[in-house]
């Protein structure tokens, strides 16, 4: 997944799933346009995690088609013309169960790293 560390240094792909989590995650608040979920996640992250667009773009039309999110067109501050998502209910139950099993695999992650 192109969801990499900023980081010049090192480049990791992030685990799977963690796009859409992010995705659904930000768009709880607020409807947004692409560009600004890709600076909200880079912002609530502290400028880590740096979402490329090869990635966010493939990753919302999937959350379209699954039902997810829905978009509509508007302007953004600046008077451009952009396609805002919305998280829908189902967007909703899933984030909800993404974050159950992140909080389960982070869990056991700590596990197997913590020592005895």
């Amino acid at each position: 997944m192109p969801m990499t560390p900023s980081s010049k240094t090192e480049s990791r792909d992030l685990f799977r799933g963690a796009l859409e989590m992010m995705i659904l995650q930000s768009l709880r608040r607020q409807p947004m346009h692409g560009y600004a979920l890709v600076q909200h996640i880079k912002q609530r992250s502290n400028e880590l995690l740096q979402v490329e667009e090869g990635s966010l773009y493939p990753a919302l039309q999937r959350m379209l088609i699954k039902g997810w999110v829905k978009a509509e067109w508007g302007t953004t501050a600046g008077n451009r013309r952009a396609r805002y998502y919305k998280l829908t209910a189902s967007g909703r139950k899933q984030l909800a169960l993404e974050i159950s099993q992140f909080q389960r695999v982070i869990g056991a992650i700590t596990r197997v790293i913590q020592t005895a």
